[in-house]
């Protein structure tokens, strides 16, 4: 497959923006707050609560590797599940340096080592994003049972306002979209400079439409919930590494994971910024839940972000700068069997 070159000051500029977004987020979530009361509360955290979630955090890469082999083999892909770890590690570590760029990037270094067709792999990354959405939505309702009154309390404080009308628009654009694209879909095919276009989109479909001819549908699911109760133990043994927040109930982890969901969407380098924010707003929101103070529910939403965030930074790095190695291993090898049999 030929590669694009990619155009680096698009890059530069795009990771100037990044790094302007988490600046301008890491200002509001720090602002009007006493730095020296979250120093202390990092000082006396039990940092082997820390090292738990963390294993918690390498397992759902784990998890979500083989889940990944069980939607390209339909398709006639066996791959093996290392050089799918070693992927999807790529793909999050350049994540860190161009928010989205990953996805494009684990698709790219899948290639390299299995020879999957870019198109196809992408499609099933696409179709993981919507079957993660889905599992958001499942803890968006426990914790809508649970703690609906934190809910309540972090809308109001975050200042976030939803329009249903806005996104019904945009559900019934992406669906006429859809079905005109299908119906034209010959037509365009016959103009040269669609074809390529309209083969790439279809080699999408085809990883989309996956999820319908598993043949271990069984397997996707148990993988599926794999990775989300790790993600899930990730982010809530967090809470047991301060005093201020050990007490936090199962509850409270289903509130702080769709949270800090929401501060990870924003396009900001590593999630800096966007997630301390809405930690700040969620453990507020938490807090005045409990009849606690608004205050110090913010102060330890910072604090467990500046312990949280930095443990998934971490995580990315490394397991993304063993990957280099590994898939360039990997490359060699599949360069050398080629060779031979040539």
């Amino acid at each position: 497959m030929e590669k694009k070159s990619t155009n680096p000051i698009r890059s530069v500029i795009t990771i100037v923006i990044s790094l302007a977004f988490a600046g301008f987020f890491l200002w509001l979530a720090l602002r009007g707050l006493d730095f020296k009361v979250i120093q202390k509360s990092l000082a006396k955290a039990n940092y082997l609560w820390v090292l738990f979630a963390a294993v918690f955090g390498i397992l759902a890469y784990w998890f979500r590797a083989i889940r990944w082999n069980l939607l390209l083999e339909p398709m006639g892909h066996q791959i093996s599940n290392s050089n799918s770890l070693w992927s999807i590690s790529f793909g999050y570590l350049m994540n860190l340096t161009i928010p989205r760029s990953g996805e494009v990037a684990r698709a790219t270094a899948l290639y390299g080592v299995e020879k999957v067709p870019v198109d196809k792999s992408f499609g099933t990354i696409i179709l993981e994003r919507v079957v993660d959405l889905v599992c958001m939505m499942g803890f968006l309702g426990l914790t809508l049972i649970f703690k609906y009154k934190a809910i309540l309390s972090f809308y109001e404080n975050s200042g976030v306002d939803i329009n249903p009308n806005k996104i019904l628009i945009v559900l019934l654009i992406l669906v006429a979209g859809t079905v005109l694209f299908f119906t034209l879909k010959k037509k365009l095919a016959a103009i040269p400079v669609l074809g390529k276009i309209i083969g790439f989109i279809d080699g999408i479909f085809q990883g989309l439409t996956s999820i319908f001819k598993l043949k271990q549908k069984s397997k996707f699911i148990l993988y599926t919930l794999g990775i989300w109760i790790s993600y899930y133990f990730a982010a809530y043994l967090v809470c047991f590494a301060l005093p201020e927040t050990s007490d936090f109930t199962i509850a409270d982890g289903f509130f702080i994971i769709v949270v800090g969901t929401l501060g990870m969407i924003i396009p900001a380098s590593g999630g800096i910024g966007a997630f301390n924010l809405a930690m700040k707003f969620g453990f507020m929101a938490l807090f005045i839940s409990m009849g606690k103070s608004a205050e110090l529910g913010g102060e330890m939403g910072l604090t467990y972000s500046f312990i949280s965030l930095p443990l998934q930074i971490t995580i990315m790095l490394v397991m993304g700068l063993i990957s280099i190695p590994m898939l360039a291993k990997a490359r060699n090898k599949v360069v050398s069997e080629l060779e031979i049999k040539g």
